[in-house]
C-alpha cells in the first residue's frame, strides 16, 4: 500500500467517522498473544460502515482480513502491509419468539446468555467458546456434539463480487467448513438462530456443566488459539499427540499443553516461528508413529 493510497483511505475513514488505528499491534488482539504490526486496523460500528470499509479497500486494491476475537488465528508476520477489520462493535441483537438475530461481533458466550434469559435452548454448547458470531459461522465452530450450523436459520452476507447484501440459507457447512471459508467474496454480517423452547434452569445448568468441563480439561490460563489441529477421521488429535509422549514438549516459548495435548500454548515469549516449528515436529511424530497426518485448524495469516 503506497503512502498516497494510505493517506486517501485515512481521509475517507475520517469523513465517515470510522474508527481506525495506524501501525497497530496485532499480538494484543490475538488470543495467542502473538503477532506483528498491521498497517491499518479498522473498527466499524455498523453493517454499513463495515461494507464501506470493504468497498474502500477493494477499490484501492488493498489486501485485508476480517476478524472477531482472533481466537482461532495465528498472526505469522512481522508487518502486514494491508488492513485488518475487527467486528467487535457489530454487537447488536434482537429476539423474536424462538429466533435470535445477532451481528457478527456478538460473542458466543453473550449469545448463549441471551438465549438462556429467553428460555431458548440450542446454544448451550456455545457457552464459553471464545468466538464471535462471524468467526463461529466462518469455521462452523462446535463443541460437545453440536455446532453452529445446527442452530442456524440463515446468515446475512455481503457479497463482494456483486456488492449485494443477501441471506444465505445453505451455508455449505461441514466439519470446520462453510461457504465463507470457501469463498473469500462472502463476508458474514450476522446470523439468525432458530432455537427451541426450553426450561431456563435446565439450560443454565447445561451451560455451567459445559463451562466446568472446559475449565477442567483445557489450559485456559495460557494464551492459545484453542484446539490447534482438526479432528482426524477415527481419531482425536490430542490423544494421538499425547500417545506420542509430546505433552510438555516445547520449541522456544511454544509448548504442547500438559493439560490437553490438542492445545499449543504460549508460555510467555512464543513467536509465530516457534509455533510453526512445533507444529511441524508434532505432525512428523504423529505421522511416523500412527500414520495419521494432522491438519491445522487454526487460521494462519501471513504477510
Amino acid at each position: 500500500m503506497s503512502q498516497a493510497i494510505f493517506t486517501e483511505i485515512l481521509d475517507s475513514l475520517r469523513n465517515e467517522n470510522i474508527e481506525f488505528c495506524e501501525n497497530s499491534d496485532t499480538a494484543c488482539r490475538s488470543s495467542f498473544k502473538i503477532g506483528g504490526k498491521v498497517a491499518l486496523a479498522l473498527f466499524p460500528k455498523s453493517i454499513d460502515q463495515l461494507i464501506f470499509c470493504v468497498r474502500l479497500l477493494d477499490e484501492n486494491n488493498v489486501k485485508f482480513e476480517i476478524f472477531g476475537n482472533a481466537s482461532n488465528v495465528l498472526f505469522a508476520f512481522e508487518y502486514y502491509n494491508g488492513a485488518f477489520i475487527f467486528t467487535e462493535h457489530l454487537n447488536s441483537f434482537s429476539v423474536e419468539k424462538n429466533r435470535i438475530f445477532a451481528g457478527a461481533g456478538v460473542s458466543l458466550t453473550h449469545l448463549s446468555n441471551v438465549a438462556a434469559a429467553n428460555s431458548l435452548s440450542g446454544l448451550e454448547f456455545a457457552y464459553g467458546i471464545p468466538a464471535q458470531v462471524g468467526g463461529a459461522v466462518y469455521m462452523n465452530a462446535g463443541a460437545y456434539g453440536s455446532q453452529i450450523s445446527k442452530v442456524l436459520e440463515y446468515t446475512l452476507a455481503f457479497d463482494r463480487s456483486t456488492s449485494e447484501v443477501r441471506k444465505i440459507y445453505d451455508g455449505e457447512f461441514g466439519y470446520r467448513k462453510s461457504c465463507y471459508m470457501a469463498n473469500a467474496d462472502l463476508i458474514c454480517l450476522g446470523a439468525s438462530f432458530l432455537l427451541s423452547d426450553g426450561e431456563q434452569r435446565a439450560i443454565r445448568e447445561k451451560m455451567s456443566e459445559n463451562m466446568r468441563s472446559r475449565q477442567e480439561k483445557q489450559p485456559l490460563n495460557f494464551p492459545s488459539a484453542g484446539s490447534y489441529f482438526k479432528r482426524p477421521a477415527g481419531h482425536f488429535a490430542g490423544k494421538l499427540i499425547e500417545d506420542c509422549g509430546l505433552k510438555g514438549f516445547s520449541v522456544g516459548g511454544a509448548e504442547v499443553s500438559v493439560k490437553h495435548a490438542g492445545f499449543i500454548i504460549n508460555r510467555g515469549e512464543a513467536t509465530y516461528r516457534d509455533v510453526l516449528l512445533l507444529e511441524e515436529k508434532i505432525k512428523e511424530r504423529v505421522l511416523g508413529e500412527f500414520g495419521v497426518l494432522l491438519e491445522r485448524e487454526v487460521r494462519l495469516i501471513t504477510d
